[in-house]
């Protein structure tokens, strides 16, 4: 059955190789994934210059609470009336502490019952938090299984999108972030870091787009700016970001929304205010926006430019940029 205006999978690896209960994953050789071209539907009147478009969002699994039920609203709003592909979760997806089993009814409370538009029943593609480490990490990956949208093939993946013939890809490396904050995981981080700089080297002349997705930033004007958190993320990060030439680094923790661009290459966007909110700081020279409002972050992505929108839960756009191909 064909499924409208969403990324058409043809096969698991064609979102890399990722494969569950393997640690290391390499790209996949020969996995397609496409747009879909054919689509006729009114929803087709929506399609603008941009071949792909996404939201993101995190923080959120409150059962619906600290403005969680209005911003899915907006959400939904906002996919009816502009084109949009699937959504992106950065984590921190079910409080105060994960989900203990693929059953568990935090499933329906935070998700399911939550983000009902018809528009948000779209692909979801899914990291993990800090808070779904306390409980069964792996119940999210298992939940793959029994939900039609929910995409969460391991606790790490890559899974790279077409921006149409000869136009080039746009690749999407899927990180778990809370290992890099224990030191009795350190064989985990090791292994993780061997598969990030793997994975990226190995990307093909024709990926016009390099978005690292996680859950911790590696720099931030929300109040964890100089914690363990981010400095311990940045240690490990900002080397491969550089050295990759990694366009985005997307991620949540920080209940707020921010735009930074710190020295380098990479831009940093937090997309943290999917329920309960924490403050930003303002004045700080790499933070091009920041705005502790409930909220998503809305992606358009062409093989020069990315257009990043910030949108609260009132639906107003509260920023909107771009960022381009030098």
């Amino acid at each position: 059955m064909k499924r409208r205006d969403f990324v058409k999978q043809t096969a698991l690896t064609a979102f890399g190789a990722a494969i569950i209960g393997a640690p290391v994953a390499a790209l996949a050789d020969g996995g397609v994934t496409h747009l879909e071209s054919e689509d006729v539907s009114p929803r087709a009147a929506l399609a603008d210059d941009y071949p792909l478009h996404f939201m993101a969002i995190g923080d959120w699994g409150r059962n619906g609470e600290y403005d969680q039920t209005e911003v899915a609203k907006q959400m939904g709003i906002w996919g009816a009336n502009n084109p949009n592909n699937f959504v992106i979760s950065v984590g921190d997806n079910f409080y105060p502490n994960g989900v203990i089993s693929e059953q568990d009814p935090l499933f329906h409370y935070s998700f399911e019952n939550i983000y009902t538009a018809h528009s948000l029943q779209c692909d979801w593609h899914v990291v993990m938090g800090n808070h779904d480490y306390h409980g069964d990490p792996d119940a999210q990956v298992r939940y793959s299984k029994v939900s039609r949208r929910w995409n969460m093939p391991a606790r790490y993946y890559t899974k790279e999108v077409s921006l149409g013939k000869d136009k080039g890809k746009v690749a999407f490396i899927m990180m778990d972030t809370d290992p890099f904050l224990h030191d009795n995981l350190k064989e985990q981080v090791d292994q993780q870091m061997v598969w990030l700089n793997k994975t990226l080297e190995q990307l093909q002349p024709d990926v016009k787009w390099k978005i690292v997705v996680g859950h911790h930033p590696y720099y931030t004007v929300g109040p964890r700016i100089k914690n363990y958190d981010t400095l311990t993320m940045r240690e490990k990060l900002a080397k491969v970001f550089e050295k990759h030439k990694v366009d985005i680094y997307l991620s949540g923790h920080d209940h707020s929304l921010q735009h930074l661009k710190p020295e380098g290459y990479t831009h940093q966007l937090i997309s943290g205010a999917g329920s309960e909110l924490t403050p930003v700081s303002t004045g700080i020279p790499y933070s091009k926006f920041e705005a502790s409002e409930h909220g998503f972050m809305y992606f358009s992505v062409r093989a020069g430019r990315v257009n990043v929108k910030a949108i609260n839960k009132d639906g107003k756009v509260i920023y909107d940029t771009n960022i381009d191909k030098a």
